[in-house]
């Protein structure tokens, strides 16, 4: 077994291991350790709750005008039924699933309040399949729902809450240890990739120290609860750090040539677009996959440039 099979292996075994750090409990993942939260007691009424945020959370970070009424749900089938043009089917597609998605809260939430007064609904109620076939379609057709940036779907922020209703509140959390993991790791993988970009030119070597400092914020934004006492350190910690990235300039070198001035402005674009993609992933705790290996292959494109 050579030596990253074996650290690879020594970080599995590790996962679920919960310790102090800092005074704060940390749950073990893939790697990282998580800022780790006690799941709330297995009852309706708690997944209720994990539902309203998760939904709240899911719509913030999805693009503008898809947050469809689930009173809505029969128009927006018909709209999505009958549209023709490909573009536009796909947002009627995405406000169908978010009539869906709110059908589906809707019916759970008339569950929880009968459960409250005594009324027992068992798995096999009508209100119950309703509730599942609502969200189990509302995910189908999440793949046509992006990210309020424009940039790629985010079906597994949207498939969130329907673990939470198909699954024990323990093991949602314990998936989304999971998801954060990843996320954590697509931080460090684009911080990393935009400083071996940069390091080529020397007018970038105030912004390395500032990628690193933004990378371990983000990390620490996408691990913390709103709920937490510390979200008001992290979160002011979080936006000034991305703003002084957003605001760094590289200084371009007195009498450079047209091309490498250029050059220079596109690294300080590509800057500006890694500090977007870190902020995006630790907002949504979920990784984005497919915006990463864009951004990585602008990078190398970028250095590719270099010497041309």
């Amino acid at each position: 077994m050579n030596a990253p099979q074996a650290v690879a292996m020594e970080a599995t075994e590790q996962n679920g291991n919960i310790k102090d750090i800092s005074g704060v409990p940390h749950i073990h993942f893939d790697g990282y350790w998580i800022r780790y939260y006690e799941p709330p007691p297995e009852t309706l009424a708690a997944k209720k709750r994990l539902l309203d945020a998760l939904t709240k959370r899911t719509f913030h970070h999805t693009e503008a005008g898809i947050n469809t009424p689930g009173g809505k749900l029969e128009f927006a089938r018909e709209c999505y039924e009958k549209e023709q043009d490909p573009g536009r089917k796909r947002i009627n597609a995405a406000m169908l699933a978010g009539a869906l998605f709110n059908r589906a809260t809707d019916i759970f939430t008339t569950i929880v309040d009968m459960e409250e007064r005594g009324i027992k609904i068992t798995r096999d109620n009508s209100l119950m399949k309703e509730c599942s076939a609502c969200f189990s379609e509302a995910l189908d057709l999440s793949k046509n729902v992006k990210h309020h940036s424009g940039e790629e779907g985010v079906d597994e922020l949207w498939g969130e809450p329907v673990k939470v209703f198909t699954m024990p509140i323990s093991e949602y959390y314990t998936s989304r240890y999971r998801k954060i993991a990843l996320a954590m790791a697509e931080i460090d993988c684009i911080g990393e990739g935009l400083k071996q970009t940069l390091i080529v030119h020397n007018c970038f070597q105030d912004a390395l120290p500032l990628i690193d400092n933004f990378v371990v914020i983000a990390k620490k934004e996408s691990e913390i609860l709103r709920s937490d006492p510390d979200y008001y350190q992290i979160w002011p910690e979080f936006v000034a750090t991305g703003e002084i990235l957003t605001d760094f300039l590289a200084q371009i070198p007195r009498g450079a040539c047209s091309h490498l001035e250029r050059h220079i402005k596109r690294g300080t674009t590509l800057l500006k677009d890694g500090k977007n993609l870190i902020t995006w992933i630790a907002n949504v705790r979920v990784p984005m996959p497919v915006s990463k290996q864009k951004f990585l292959s602008k990078c190398e494109a970028y250095r590719d440039t270099v010497d041309s």
